[in-house]
């Protein structure tokens, strides 16, 4: 009778020696591998979540132990990481074209910064793949601000004696104007008091009255209409707050196959994606390349990384509709909420 417990209290002493038990080498179900939670800091590999490498580095291979890093490799000259990562080779440095020169140069944390040449300018809100020519003022103008790396010189017209006297003329035609209607509007009135004062009025003018204030009621309601239209054109994007951080971003990384693939390079420009960065993927399918693209701008932005700012990307180029069917799907399956706020 006193032979049971030991034998139970050895076999699980056998069990603790050992660090394991029978069924721990088997593969767990895939239902168990997705309800593994990662931190920011780390990213799942298999049923165990491993620490990122750190900037400068890239993953050579994973972890086998939770809450570790795995192998962690440096970048190669030409390549680099600016954030903690789990990327499987390190990103290529931006290089600098022959109208630009190098205002900082790549390192193994932080890629290159370009700035275009003396005497040329690159527009801020596309990728500055080319400089352009700064503009020079007509003789006519004069300077009201000097090109930079980032903007074109502004011009102004100069103003002469002949733009001043067709000035004034304008003026006056328009006060001479203003004065005709004042007098015709005069007249009407004296001429409907006139009518009043001999009890000219009758039925049919007030039928009359009343249908045209039926009619201005009508063109006021549809002045309304239209004033209403434009506010919900004009309605602020909400902002969104990530129920699980970085792991509810990727989630959403499907979405975003949704993005017309006529509009794809200037998205990921709108991302400040390097055209080198960009190219390199073209020959994936195009889903694949979505997703990949993803993950290189979110190792790039690190903690940063948003889904607020991919949606105000596709609204700078008037994506609103995309922008809209992304931020429901994000909604409709629990990856977000949405805040206080709008942006």
């Amino acid at each position: 009778m006193n032979r049971f417990p030991v034998v139970i209290s050895v076999l699980i002493g056998l069990f603790a020696s050992t660090a394991s038990f029978p069924w721990a080498d088997l593969d767990l179900p895939i239902r168990t591998q997705r309800e593994v939670r990662c931190r920011d800091e780390e990213y799942r590999s298999g049923n165990i979540c491993c620490l990122n490498c750190p900037a400068g580095t890239h993953r050579k291979s994973a972890c086998t132990t939770p809450g570790e890093k795995g192998q962690c490799e440096e970048c190669e000259d030409g390549t680099h990481t600016q954030h903690a990562n789990h990327l499987t080779q390190c990103i290529p440095c931006t290089l600098c074209h022959s109208d630009q020169v190098i205002f900082r140069p790549c390192s193994h944390t932080q890629d290159a910064e370009c700035h275009c040449k003396a005497g040329l300018f690159c527009d801020p809100d596309q990728a500055c793949e080319t400089c352009i020519k700064c503009s020079r003022c007509e003789k006519d103008e004069e300077v009201v601000r000097n090109c930079t790396a980032t903007s074109n010189t502004e011009c102004k017209k100069i103003p002469t004696q002949s733009n001043s006297s067709s000035g004034i003329v304008e003026a006056i035609a328009i006060i001479v104007s203003v004065l005709v209607v004042l007098g015709i509007v005069g007249a009407l009135i004296f001429c409907c008091m006139k009518k009043r004062a001999r009890g000219s009025v009758g039925n049919e003018s007030k039928v009359e009255l009343h249908v045209q204030e039926g009619r201005n009621e009508q063109t006021q309601r549809g002045c309304s209409g239209l004033i209403f239209a434009q506010s919900l054109e004009d309605e602020p994007f909400p902002e969104l707050i990530p129920v699980n951080g970085v792991d509810s971003l990727r989630k959403c990384f499907e979405y975003f196959e949704e993005v017309d693939i006529d509009f794809y390079n200037r998205f990921f420009r709108q991302l400040d994606l390097h055209g080198n960065v960009i190219r390199s993927k073209d020959q994936l399918p195009y889903e694949d390349r979505i997703h990949e693209l993803l993950n290189v701008w979110v190792e790039k932005e690190g903690k940063d990384a948003s889904l607020n700012d991919l949606l105000k990307a596709l609204l700078k180029f008037d994506q609103r509709r995309t922008a809209e069917t992304i931020k429901e799907k994000a909604l409709e399956n629990g990856h977000y909420v949405l805040a206080s706020k709008s942006f």
